[in-house]
């Protein structure tokens, strides 16, 4: 905190003190949760702490040489998630020299499972390995991922920041970027390929898994029962599912072929057989889990030619699949609305002397060309046909002399028409603010406490008990400190922030007596209603996301953190979210390592964030 005031007045070098922190934090946590793993470890502590301070000094001087060096660097960013600063590892050529106009290739790498490894171990071994691929001129990015949740949620955008942070500080080629990982971070990168394909010129997965009920039927002997709501939200991380979106993003898959987790790539291949594709795999023979040194050789090969050619810079054909707005952009198309969440939907847009696109699913769409990248013909206004119209769509834009281009569609009345904007005021499922309740753990969140009397005693101590719950597990499990403010503290720049994680009842939480008439639940001293529903308040509490009434672009949570527990700590591919949009439970029944008590109503708000009209 000295040194943030010292540099108070220089903010170029105030933005690198996280590059400190990384040091400071690796042994604090290490002290202040026990987490020493091996008799070297406090060696290693001394090491870090000498290295923290050299930076400080440094720094306070005036000097960061640790931002033009090359080799083994390790450094830091502030999440915007929860405020934490995050340790990151990268592989500097020899050949980077700071201020030159080269930009480089850069390959991402996603590690493997590891529950030893905190960020102490992480900065160990980051600054005592380049890892398994250091292409020549190239940059390497060792991810952290938040410690062990095979970069899912708060880790998935970890990789966002983390790669954002890099392009900022150092000269990246965007059109050479390489996700790669084994292990669990071979499922890491299917999920990064299928989500983000637009964003890689390859994609090489290695081992890992893809999806989550075979995977643990082959490798954990367990068949899965899932509620119709979790088995709805496996739609989020089942790369099968996304199969279609490889066909923007080369990927070259490896296995060994005695590796069980060779299960990851076929299914994949399966999954993308059935949307056209061929997948090429990879096979290590007479190999385990790990890499045979000739097939790597061969992966090796394949991908720098790959990335000689580089990212298709303006592809004229776009196939995009998704299930959520939490993935709404594939290259130059952008999905605003959906029919339907967690139904698949489809674009399929090509370029030719106009655009032709075909929908499933959709409700709203938008095409958009960065300046010097449209391709049409700027004399005329384009034509566009969504969904077999035999007629242009009326009004379309020109094309800009910049040649850039900007297109918003939306149906109604099974009509597309052009419109001014995608937001036309109505509350909407849109990009960001469409559930479920893990996605508010996705963005800046704060945790808000009752200060006063709960309506229920029993339910009261609930939420103190879960709000403890959810701080503690929010460290073990994504490595960070939830932001966290008494409910008479919160402040009107908090709600334009944040989004608002609520513990408590209206009763004892002010903010949410505040929305509580505003919310399409109702919620008294006797009873909890949702619909023409009703639960006795006295042992029931509702769990739900939904906008918040008082700053509608941010999300409102209540009594829940992410849903996930103890439980599916143990394998990553369990690692799904548990809960839906909303849910209503029984405390009397008391939370286990899988449930934070007995689920007795839960669903999905619909596309207007109303509840829905019959069930599931």
């Amino acid at each position: 905190e000295q040194l943030r005031q010292d540099l108070k007045d220089r903010p170029a070098l105030l933005e690198l003190l996280p590059d400190v922190q990384i040091f400071h934090n690796a042994v604090r946590y290490a002290l202040t949760y026990n987490e020493f793993y091996s008799p070297k470890e406090p060696a290693i502590a001394g090491k870090l702490l000498a290295q923290g301070r050299e930076r400080a000094h440094q720094l306070r001087n005036g000097q960061a040489p640790w931002t033009t060096a090359t080799g083994l660097v390790v450094r830091g960013y502030q999440s915007k998630i929860d405020g934490s600063v995050q340790p990151y590892g990268l592989v500097v050529p020899p050949t980077y020299q700071a201020n030159s106009p080269y930009e480089h290739r850069l390959d991402i790498w996603c590690h493997g499972r590891n529950e030893k490894l905190t960020e102490l171990a992480f900065l160990n071994e980051r600054q005592s390995s380049p890892g398994q691929f250091t292409p020549k001129n190239a940059f390497v990015l060792h991810l952290y991922g938040r410690y062990c949740n095979a970069n899912k949620f708060a880790g998935e955008i970890d990789c966002l920041e983390a790669l954002a942070h890099v392009r900022k500080h150092y000269p990246i080629d965007e059109d050479r970027i390489v996700i790669r990982g084994f292990s669990m971070g071979g499922a890491a990168c299917w999920q990064f390929a299928v989500h983000y394909a637009g964003l890689w010129a390859a994609a090489a997965p290695g081992a890992g898994f893809s999806e989550t009920a075979d995977f643990l039927k082959v490798f954990q002997q367990e068949t899965v029962q899932p509620t119709w709501y979790e088995q709805k939200l496996w739609h989020w991380y089942d790369c099968t599912d996304y199969a279609l979106n490889l066909f923007n993003c080369p990927v070259i898959a490896y296995s060994g072929a005695n590796d069980r987790q060779k299960q990851a790539a076929d299914k994949m291949a399966d999954a993308m057989k059935k949307e056209g594709l061929t997948l090429l795999h990879l096979i290590g023979t007479r190999t385990g889990h790990s890499y045979e040194p000739k097939t790597k050789e061969e992966l090796d090969r394949r991908i720098d030619s790959i990335v000689k050619h580089g990212r298709d810079v303006m592809p004229l054909h776009v196939l995009f699949t998704t299930w959520t707005l939490r993935y709404h952009k594939m290259r130059w198309v952008q999905i605003d609305g959906l029919e339907k969440h967690w139904s698949r939907a489809e674009v399929d847009a090509v370029l030719n002397d106009g655009v032709s696109i075909q929908t499933r699913n959709v409700t709203a769409l938008t095409l958009h060309f960065e300046p010097g990248s449209c391709p049409l013909e700027a004399l005329e206004k384009p034509s566009v046909r969504i969904d077999d119209d035999e007629e242009e769509i009326k009004g379309v834009p020109p094309v800009l002399s910049d040649r850039s281009w900007t297109v918003h569609f939306r149906k109604k009345d099974n009509t597309w028409e052009v419109v001014d904007k995608v937001d036309d005021g109505r509350l909407r499922k849109r990009p960001g603010l469409q559930g479920p309740i893990d996605d508010a753990f996705l963005d800046s969140f704060l945790m808000v406490r009752p200060t006063g009397q709960p309506f229920n005693a029993k339910v009261g101590a609930w939420a103190a008990a879960e709000m403890k719950h959810a701080v503690e597990h929010w460290r073990k499990q994504f490595r960070g400190e939830a932001r966290i403010k008494d409910d008479c503290a919160v402040t009107d720049a908090d709600m334009a922030a944040h989004n608002l994680v609520l513990w408590g009842d209206p009763a004892s939480n002010q903010i949410l007596a505040k929305i509580a008439d505003k919310l399409p639940i109702g919620w008294d001293r006797r009873q909890v209603r949702l619909g023409k529903e009703t639960f006795a308040a006295e042992n029931h509490v509702p769990l739900l996301i939904y906008p918040n009434p008082l700053n509608p672009k941010r999300y409102v949570v209540l009594n829940s953190d992410f849903t996930f527990r103890e439980y599916d700590y143990l394998n990553n591919a369990r690692q799904t979210p548990k809960l839906p949009d909303f849910a209503v439970i029984d405390v009397n029944t008391p939370p286990s390592s899988r449930l934070p008590g007995k689920v007795v109503k839960a669903g999905f708000f619909d596309e207007e964030w109303k509840l829905p009209t019959k069930e599931e």
